[in-house]
């Protein structure tokens, strides 16, 4: 392929974007010569015209290209569509590729000079050392301190493993080829033979797995499963996190030179615990989620024991040991006459049979080798960290510690981090779910027939009343519903799996669609019955109840965000619940829903009730602990639901983790990763830790730094005039317009998301085509798709048109709140933020394109009706971000975003306008294989391409 961007010249190329183009036009030149290899001369030309049209449509003044273009691809095939959106495809993944590693190489560079990156570890803690912050303090925070991203699967996940690990490759031989171009620097730049020898070899790598990426299936036969989804999630533990995490904690501790930090860094996962909306999430999928999460935690641990048992060859002849040191390997079965002498080995011989006993034992599976038959398992992670730990003390009081670095201690770290859970699962369930089963236990034990028709009042008096008695509501002899049944089941298998794996392995228990106290209530007599909550409430506070997992209402709408603190408040005072949370751990976990609630009310009236409800929750919490008095204290945790895109709260972390209002961080975090961004993120090992580390740094700057300052109530007042005409437009759009339904499951690809095989969730929570059905993440996914990306940025025009209108309207009125809205971006956090989150949609949306798809809607009239909004709206809103930044283009402070979309677009354009084609010819009545197949890859491709749509 044609990797070089229109018009990119030599002069217009800085010298830092040299080596990435380098990457782009190799890669490039691999592709294209792979399809003319594999698909022929005629394939490869055609792909080139359609890109060289592409590119003049998104120029083109009077519009032929557009002709042109319509007309070339309607004369295509099957095997020609599918051939062409391939190639595409395929080039937007090793852009990303060449871009990930290009991040990296600029990123070292800064290093090397001294010129560290903001949102780095090194960066914060040199900020805590000029604020007068001692290396001390630091690490009593981190001891205080729970920071955790929580990876999740959603409905448009569009990934296979299989191109995930050839991907991995890829970027692995790409950094293979720096390090040789370096090292021929390191002798002048000298193109001797033997350096051109190694590049030709690394070449010839790459084309080999470029020629594996051409001919592996992207997509799957069948609809994606939650195993499946489990095992893509697993492929970030083995190729990143259980790694990379370590050498954070190393680094971190280099810098502080405090000791051991605590370990306050943590996985979490939703997939196989997340039920809300998705039937295929059953007691089964939560125990395989926890068998193979043991199972690639232990493996690892083995792995690393026997290299470790092969690096500790000392001699006990030449080196002494710790009488525990000893001890631990007196212990061990190994009694190989060789190894007499060498007592870390013996010891660690011995972990090793204790590890395969382990695995055996929690996951059925057995270890690859075996110097001893497995034997005497771990009763606990913690039990194999004090081993280690052993190992640890005696090397470093006998002049042993330079073998400590290298493998034990991050593999000590690991233990600490992973245990033998790997990441803590979460449960999720719809509070509606709840209600159903509670109507029905009640029901069937005579207690009350009809549950749901309770008013709210008489639901918690009855609730604390069974929450009060030890006896359980299940009639043994009775059966229940399938639904019960199912729900009741994940109950008792957390149990078990607590009991099994450890008390990380499931700490909290999400309740979607929280909208009052006995949604929280009902949960916890769920887990009463399955012994997850013993004790009576009624036994306060000498003997308290206690609950093993964490109830966590999850506010999602506009109206849930505004109930928030007060449902919380009144949770709060009900008998006996302050003493059971206290008793349980005294944690508190709050979900802020980013994603319904932008679909509810628009993107600025979500932000501002997220906003809103944080400092009210602090505020009560703060009332809460002033009220326990000293020694107690119920901690309050944030957990974040942001999505992929910026429609759904996304947008960069550590800009998003600083805009939180002041004092609502506190060292604790929690917050989702989800989709694509799961893979921008995470799938390289160096750019996952670099993004690991903004979530560390972030909180530290947040927490002890607090450089958001408390708003003025000037910027307050604008904040809420802003989000209530936002909200207006927003809701006169989406909820209001007569058969704007109807224009968005006709002008996006909604429709075959919902059909293909894309993910293992509905795209709806229900069987109907109404907006307020539709699950966020399609909602969002689907625009981002037809690069409107309308959840984003609609509404903000018309809230910054409305607000510089309001009072009289005179003109000097206008422009002093106009200055009111360019100091509230200069000087606020969470302004500024969001409206750089709005700049950078904005630089990814395309009216032209989105009018192609917009030529899919039958009826003409609503078709330029709502376009037309959409066009106006695009208009204001980018008009409203000029005014109040001062910016004239997109991204003017993103210079990477900008190289990014430079280099990527020309080639993720062609996959607009041959989606597009397939789906008009799919709804027309053509859903043959290849339709549908080219329309699913061309999904893939545009996700890939824009890298945050999910």
């Amino acid at each position: 392929m044609n990797s070089t961007p229109a018009k990119a010249s030599s002069r217009q190329t800085k010298d830092n974007e040299r080596p990435l183009l380098d990457d782009i036009r190799l890669l490039g030149r691999i592709l294209g010569d792979v399809i003319r290899e594999q698909e022929g001369v005629e394939a490869f030309e055609l792909i080139e015209r359609i890109r060289l049209l592409s590119v003049a449509f998104r120029r083109d003044a009077d519009h032929s290209a557009d002709a042109a273009l319509k007309k070339l691809l309607k004369g295509l095939s099957g095997d020609q569509t599918v051939s062409v959106i391939r190639a595409f495809t395929y080039f937007s993944h090793l852009a990303n590729l060449a871009e990930d590693r290009h991040h990296i190489r600029r990123r070292e560079i800064h290093e090397r000079s001294g010129d560290t990156q903001e949102g780095s570890i090194d960066v914060a803690l040199s900020r805590l050392r000029w604020a007068g912050i001692a290396p001390d303090a630091i690490a009593q925070t981190l001891a205080r301190s729970y920071v955790s991203p929580v990876l999740t699967a959603h409905p448009t996940e569009v990934q296979r493993k299989s191109i995930l690990d050839a991907e991995r490759n890829i970027a692995r031989l790409l950094t293979q080829r720096d390090a040789i171009v370096l090292q021929s620097a390191a002798f002048g730049g000298k193109k001797d033979a033997l350096r051109q020898r190694e590049l030709q070899a690394n070449e010839d790598q790459l084309r080999a797995r470029v020629m594996q990426l051409w001919q592996t299936r992207l997509l799957r036969f069948s609809k994606l499963t939650v195993v499946d989804e489990i095992e893509n999630a697993l492929s970030y533990y083995e190729s990143t996190f259980l790694r990379e995490i370590p050498r954070l904690y190393a680094n971190l501790e280099d810098q502080l030179d405090v000791g051991p930090v605590h370990s306050f860094l943590r996985m979490g996962q939703w997939i196989g615990g997340d039920r809300d909306g998705n039937p295929n999430v059953t007691a089964d999928t939560l125990e395989y989620a926890l068998r193979r999460q043991a199972e690639v935690a232990l493996r690892h641990y083995l792995t690393e024991v026997h290299y470790l048992g092969g690096e500790l060859s000392i001699s006990a002849r030449l080196a002494d040991c710790t009488p525990a040191m000893q001890a631990l390997a007196e212990s061990s079965p190994d009694t190989n006459p060789h190894r007499q002498d060498e007592p870390y080995r013996r010891a660690l011989t011995g972990m090793y049979a204790r590890l395969a006993a382990t695995l055996r034992t929690l996951t059925g599976t057995e270890a690859a080798r075996h110097a001893v038959a497995p034997q005497n398992p771990y009763a606990c992670a913690e039990d194999f960290a004090q081993e280690l730990r052993t190992i640890e003390a005696s090397l470093c009081a006998h002049h042993g510690q330079a073998l400590v670095r290298e493998r034990l201690r991050p593999l000590l770290r690991a233990v600490e981090v992973f245990g033998f859970h790997l990441a803590t699962v979460d449960l999720r369930q719809s509070s509606d779910k709840h209600e159903e089963v509670v109507a029905e236990l009640l029901s069937v034990a005579r207690i009350e027939s009809d549950y749901s028709a309770l008013p709210e009042d008489a639901k918690r008096r009855l609730l604390l009343s069974l929450l009060n008695d030890v006896r359980s509501v299940q009639v043994p002899t009775a059966q229940y519903s399938a639904h019960t049944q199912s729900e009741l089941a994940i109950f008792a298998t957390a149990r078990q799996s607590l009991a099994a794996y450890g008390r990380h392995a499931i700490r909290h228990y999400i309740i979607s669609h929280t909208e009052s106290v006995s949604d929280l209530l009902e949960v916890l007599l769920l887990q009463k019955e399955a012994g997850l909550l013993r004790g009576s409430l009624s036994d306060a506070p000498d003997h308290p109840a206690q609950c093993d997992l964490i109830v966590v209402p999850l506010f999602e709408t506009i109206e849930d965000l505004r109930n928030a603190a007060p449902i919380m408040r009144e949770f709060y005072a009900m008998p006996g619940i302050e003493d059971m949370v206290l008793a349980s751990g005294a944690e508190q976990d709050i979900m802020l829903g980013y994603s319904d609630s932008n679909k509810d009310g628009g993107i600025f009236t979500s932000n501002w009730e997220l906003y809103r409800a944080e400092i009210a929750l602090v505020d009560l919490f703060d009332e809460l602990n002033a009220r326990l008095g000293a020694g107690k204290r119920v901690q309050l945790r944030m957990f974040h639901g942001r999505g992929g895109t910026v429609g759904r709260g996304g947008g960069p972390s550590y800009q998003a983790i600083l805009a939180q209002p002041p004092g609502t961080v506190r060292g604790q975090i929690r917050l989702t990763e989800q989709g694509e961004v799961i893979g921008s993120k995470y799938a390289n090992p160096e750019i996952g830790r670099r993004n690991l580390e903004t979530l560390v740094a972030a909180t530290l700057e947040a927490t002890l730094l607090q450089p958001t300052k408390p708003a003025t109530r000037a910027y307050l007042d604008a904040a809420a005039e802003l989000s209530s005409h936002s909200m207006a437009a927003y809701r006169a759009l989406v909820y209001e317009s007569p058969r704007f339904a109807e224009y968005f499951f006709s002008a996006t690809p909604i429709r075959e998301i919902a059909e293909l095989n894309i993910g293992s969730r509905p795209a709806s929570r229900k069987a109907s085509q109404r907006i307020e059905d539709l699950r966020a993440i399609p909602w969002g996914f689907s625009w981002g798709q037809c690069r409107l990306t309308l959840p984003g940025w609609y509404g903000f025009g018309s809230a910054v048109e409305r607000f510089l209108e309001g009072g009289a309207g005179a003109k000097d009125e206008a422009a002093q709140r106009l200055a009111l809205l360019q100091k509230m971006y200069r000087q606020w956090p969470f302004f500024r933020t969001l409206l750089s989150n709005m700049d950078m949609v904005l630089a990814k949306s395309d009216l032209a394109l989105g009018s192609r798809y917009a030529e899919l809607v039958p009826d003409a009239k609503l078709r330029k009706q709502v376009f037309a909004a959409i066009d106006k709206e695009w208009h204001r809103t980018t008009n409203a971000l000029e005014r109040i930044t001062g910016d004239k283009h997109r991204l003017t402070n993103n210079a990477a975003l900008q190289r990014s979309i430079r280099h990527r677009f020309p080639y993720i354009d062609p996959l607009h306008h041959l989606q597009v084609e397939l789906v008009r010819r799919y709804r027309a009545g053509q859903s043959d294989e290849r339709v549908q197949r080219g329309i699913h890859i061309s999904i893939n491709g545009i996700a890939a391409g824009l890298r945050n749509t999910g």
